[in-house]
Protein backbone atom coordinates (compact mmCIF):
# COMPACT_ATOMS: atom_id res chain seq x y z
CA UNK A 1 0.00 0.00 0.00
CA UNK A 2 1.48 3.28 -1.14
CA UNK A 3 2.44 6.22 1.39
CA UNK A 4 3.02 9.40 1.37
CA UNK A 5 4.89 10.20 4.98
CA UNK A 6 4.44 13.54 6.34
CA UNK A 7 3.55 15.46 3.00
CA UNK A 8 -0.05 14.98 2.22
CA UNK A 9 0.22 17.47 -0.78
CA UNK A 10 2.12 14.68 -2.61
CA UNK A 11 -0.05 12.42 -2.55
CA UNK A 12 -2.42 14.34 -4.49
CA UNK A 13 0.33 15.94 -7.11
CA UNK A 14 1.08 12.37 -7.22
CA UNK A 15 -2.74 11.25 -8.25
CA UNK A 16 -2.79 14.32 -10.45
CA UNK A 17 0.27 12.88 -12.34
CA UNK A 18 -1.33 9.33 -12.40
CA UNK A 19 -4.32 10.56 -13.96
CA UNK A 20 -3.02 12.56 -16.72
CA UNK A 21 -1.44 9.20 -17.96
CA UNK A 22 -5.08 7.80 -18.72
CA UNK A 23 -3.51 6.82 -22.72
CA UNK A 24 -1.47 3.99 -20.89
CA UNK A 25 -3.83 1.16 -18.79
CA UNK A 26 -2.90 0.53 -14.76
CA UNK A 27 -0.43 -1.85 -13.85
CA UNK A 28 -0.15 -4.25 -10.62
CA UNK A 29 -0.31 -2.14 -7.73
CA UNK A 30 -1.87 1.15 -9.42
CA UNK A 31 -5.36 -1.51 -10.06
CA UNK A 32 -7.02 -0.28 -7.05
CA UNK A 33 -10.49 -2.57 -7.14
CA UNK A 34 -11.02 -5.42 -4.62
CA UNK A 35 -11.35 -8.02 -7.38
CA UNK A 36 -10.19 -8.18 -11.30
CA UNK A 37 -11.46 -11.36 -14.58
CA UNK A 38 -8.32 -12.50 -14.61
CA UNK A 39 -6.66 -13.40 -18.36
CA UNK A 40 -3.76 -15.53 -17.88
CA UNK A 41 -0.55 -14.82 -19.98
CA UNK A 42 -1.91 -17.50 -22.65
CA UNK A 43 -5.09 -15.84 -23.30
CA UNK A 44 -6.88 -18.05 -20.74
CA UNK A 45 -9.23 -17.66 -18.69
CA UNK A 46 -8.77 -17.62 -14.59
CA UNK A 47 -12.09 -16.24 -13.55
CA UNK A 48 -12.44 -13.67 -10.81
CA UNK A 49 -10.01 -13.14 -8.50
CA UNK A 50 -8.95 -10.90 -5.57
CA UNK A 51 -6.43 -8.38 -6.94
CA UNK A 52 -4.04 -9.46 -4.14
CA UNK A 53 -4.04 -12.98 -5.50
CA UNK A 54 -4.15 -11.88 -8.98
CA UNK A 55 -0.63 -9.70 -8.18
CA UNK A 56 0.64 -12.87 -6.06
CA UNK A 57 0.09 -14.94 -9.59
CA UNK A 58 2.14 -12.04 -11.49
CA UNK A 59 5.33 -11.77 -8.81
CA UNK A 60 5.36 -16.18 -9.02
CA UNK A 61 5.25 -16.32 -12.65
CA UNK A 62 7.83 -12.87 -12.89
CA UNK A 63 5.13 -10.99 -14.84
CA UNK A 64 2.53 -7.58 -14.38
CA UNK A 65 -1.12 -7.33 -14.24
CA UNK A 66 -2.30 -5.36 -16.48
CA UNK A 67 -5.89 -3.83 -16.72
CA UNK A 68 -6.67 -4.49 -19.99
CA UNK A 69 -10.62 -3.55 -19.79
CA UNK A 70 -11.49 -0.96 -17.00
CA UNK A 71 -14.84 -0.47 -17.85
CA UNK A 72 -16.01 -3.95 -17.30
CA UNK A 73 -17.12 -5.46 -13.89
CA UNK A 74 -15.38 -6.56 -12.53
CA UNK A 75 -12.24 -5.00 -14.36
CA UNK A 76 -10.41 -7.59 -16.63
CA UNK A 77 -6.54 -7.72 -16.08
CA UNK A 78 -4.15 -10.03 -17.96
CA UNK A 79 -0.76 -11.27 -16.64
CA UNK A 80 1.69 -10.34 -19.10
CA UNK A 81 5.52 -8.92 -19.51
CA UNK A 82 4.18 -5.09 -20.09
CA UNK A 83 7.64 -3.58 -20.98
CA UNK A 84 8.06 -6.23 -24.06
CA UNK A 85 4.23 -5.31 -24.45
CA UNK A 86 5.34 -1.73 -24.87
CA UNK A 87 8.38 -2.11 -27.07
CA UNK A 88 6.15 -4.48 -29.51
CA UNK A 89 3.34 -1.71 -29.48
CA UNK A 90 6.08 0.90 -30.51
CA UNK A 91 7.41 -1.32 -33.15
CA UNK A 92 4.31 -1.97 -34.97
CA UNK A 93 3.08 1.70 -34.84
CA UNK A 94 6.39 2.95 -36.23
CA UNK A 95 6.25 0.44 -39.28
CA UNK A 96 2.40 1.47 -39.50
CA UNK A 97 3.65 4.94 -39.55
CA UNK A 98 6.62 3.86 -41.90
CA UNK A 99 4.45 2.13 -44.53
CA UNK A 100 1.49 4.98 -44.17
CA UNK A 101 1.76 7.39 -47.36
CA UNK A 102 2.05 10.54 -46.73
CA UNK A 103 -0.94 11.69 -49.32
CA UNK A 104 -1.64 15.28 -49.97
CA UNK A 105 -4.39 16.89 -51.85
CA UNK A 106 -3.43 19.04 -54.40
CA UNK A 107 -5.74 21.69 -56.08
CA UNK A 108 -5.87 22.28 -59.97
CA UNK A 109 -8.82 24.94 -61.61
CA UNK A 110 -9.95 24.86 -65.00
CA UNK A 111 -12.77 27.05 -67.02
CA UNK A 112 -14.78 25.30 -68.64
CA UNK A 113 -13.28 26.81 -71.97
CA UNK A 114 -9.82 25.93 -72.04
CA UNK A 115 -7.98 25.92 -75.10
CA UNK A 116 -5.75 22.77 -75.75
CA UNK A 117 -2.84 24.23 -74.55
CA UNK A 118 -3.96 25.29 -71.39
CA UNK A 119 -5.51 22.23 -70.90
CA UNK A 120 -1.86 20.28 -71.68
CA UNK A 121 -0.51 22.26 -68.87
CA UNK A 122 -2.97 21.84 -66.35
CA UNK A 123 -3.19 17.84 -67.11
CA UNK A 124 0.59 17.66 -67.20
CA UNK A 125 0.53 19.13 -63.83
CA UNK A 126 -2.12 16.56 -62.44
CA UNK A 127 0.29 13.93 -64.36
CA UNK A 128 2.93 15.17 -62.16
CA UNK A 129 1.00 15.31 -58.48
CA UNK A 130 -0.13 11.35 -59.24
CA UNK A 131 3.34 10.49 -60.05
CA UNK A 132 4.26 11.97 -56.36
CA UNK A 133 1.64 9.63 -54.88
CA UNK A 134 -0.82 12.63 -54.58
CA UNK A 135 -4.48 13.54 -54.64
CA UNK A 136 -5.77 15.51 -57.07
CA UNK A 137 -8.79 18.16 -56.22
CA UNK A 138 -9.86 18.95 -60.23
CA UNK A 139 -12.51 21.88 -60.24
CA UNK A 140 -14.22 23.43 -63.36
CA UNK A 141 -15.56 27.07 -62.65
CA UNK A 142 -18.65 27.75 -64.54
CA UNK A 143 -19.24 31.86 -64.97
CA UNK A 144 -22.61 33.41 -66.24
CA UNK A 145 -24.73 30.96 -68.49
CA UNK A 146 -21.96 28.44 -68.20
CA UNK A 147 -24.01 27.65 -65.26
CA UNK A 148 -26.69 26.06 -67.00
CA UNK A 149 -24.21 23.60 -69.06
CA UNK A 150 -23.15 21.36 -66.50
CA UNK A 151 -22.60 18.58 -68.81
CA UNK A 152 -20.08 20.25 -70.30
CA UNK A 153 -18.20 20.22 -67.19
CA UNK A 154 -18.71 16.59 -66.73
CA UNK A 155 -17.57 15.80 -70.07
CA UNK A 156 -14.23 17.91 -69.13
CA UNK A 157 -13.59 15.81 -66.41
CA UNK A 158 -14.39 12.50 -67.62
CA UNK A 159 -11.69 13.43 -70.64
CA UNK A 160 -8.96 14.10 -68.19
CA UNK A 161 -9.50 11.04 -65.97
CA UNK A 162 -9.42 9.21 -68.78
CA UNK A 163 -6.07 10.99 -70.09
CA UNK A 164 -4.61 10.29 -66.87
CA UNK A 165 -5.89 6.73 -66.50
CA UNK A 166 -2.83 4.85 -66.29
CA UNK A 167 -1.81 7.35 -63.20
CA UNK A 168 -5.08 7.63 -61.24
CA UNK A 169 -8.80 6.74 -61.00
CA UNK A 170 -11.89 8.84 -59.72
CA UNK A 171 -11.94 8.83 -56.04
CA UNK A 172 -14.53 11.18 -55.73
CA UNK A 173 -17.18 11.64 -58.53
CA UNK A 174 -18.21 14.72 -60.19
CA UNK A 175 -20.32 17.23 -58.06
CA UNK A 176 -21.48 20.86 -58.63
CA UNK A 177 -20.45 22.82 -55.43
CA UNK A 178 -22.04 26.10 -55.96
CA UNK A 179 -20.81 27.71 -59.12
CA UNK A 180 -18.41 24.91 -59.32
CA UNK A 181 -18.31 21.29 -60.57
CA UNK A 182 -15.70 19.50 -58.50
CA UNK A 183 -13.94 15.61 -58.54
CA UNK A 184 -11.19 13.94 -56.86
CA UNK A 185 -8.77 11.67 -58.58
CA UNK A 186 -6.43 9.51 -56.23
CA UNK A 187 -2.98 7.47 -57.47
CA UNK A 188 -3.38 4.15 -58.07
CA UNK A 189 -2.17 2.00 -55.19
CA UNK A 190 1.77 0.21 -55.55
CA UNK A 191 0.66 -3.21 -56.02
CA UNK A 192 3.73 -4.56 -53.67
CA UNK A 193 3.31 -8.07 -54.17
CA UNK A 194 3.44 -8.12 -57.69
CA UNK A 195 6.97 -5.79 -57.40
CA UNK A 196 7.95 -8.68 -55.18
CA UNK A 197 7.01 -11.34 -57.26
CA UNK A 198 8.90 -9.66 -60.30
CA UNK A 199 12.03 -9.22 -58.28
CA UNK A 200 11.88 -13.17 -57.30
CA UNK A 201 11.44 -13.95 -61.06
CA UNK A 202 14.36 -12.24 -61.70
CA UNK A 203 16.39 -13.44 -59.06
CA UNK A 204 15.54 -17.02 -60.19
CA UNK A 205 16.50 -16.43 -63.41
CA UNK A 206 19.55 -15.36 -62.89
CA UNK A 207 20.46 -18.23 -60.20
CA UNK A 208 19.53 -20.54 -63.29
CA UNK A 209 21.74 -18.65 -65.75
CA UNK A 210 24.23 -18.96 -63.12
CA UNK A 211 23.63 -22.57 -62.49
CA UNK A 212 23.81 -22.97 -66.21
CA UNK A 213 26.85 -21.35 -67.21
CA UNK A 214 28.92 -23.27 -63.93
CA UNK A 215 27.47 -26.48 -65.55
CA UNK A 216 29.02 -25.27 -69.06
CA UNK A 217 32.41 -24.33 -67.42
CA UNK A 218 32.20 -28.46 -65.89
CA UNK A 219 31.99 -29.53 -68.93
CA UNK A 220 34.40 -28.13 -70.82
CA UNK A 221 36.70 -28.60 -68.33
CA UNK A 222 35.86 -32.25 -68.27
CA UNK A 223 36.38 -32.51 -71.78
CA UNK A 224 39.42 -30.83 -71.49
CA UNK A 225 40.50 -33.35 -68.90
CA UNK A 226 39.37 -36.13 -70.99
CA UNK A 227 41.72 -34.78 -74.27
CA UNK A 228 44.93 -34.34 -71.66
CA UNK A 229 44.81 -37.71 -70.82
CA UNK A 230 43.62 -39.49 -74.08
CA UNK A 231 46.59 -37.15 -75.58
CA UNK A 232 48.95 -38.90 -72.72
CA UNK A 233 48.24 -42.33 -73.47
CA UNK A 234 48.90 -42.02 -76.97
CA UNK A 235 52.19 -40.79 -76.24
Amino acid sequence: MRTCGRRPSSCADRDEQEEQHISEPRINDRIRVPEVRLVGPGGEQVGVVRVEDALRLAQEADLDLVEVAPDARPPVAKLMDYGKFKYESAQKAREARRNQANTALKEIRFRLKIDPHDYATKKGHVVRFLEGGDKVKVMIMFRGREQSRPEMGMRLLQRLAEDVSDLGSIESSPRLDGRNMTMVIGPHKKKQGGAKSEQRRTRERKEAEQAEADQSDQSVEQAETTQAEQAEQES
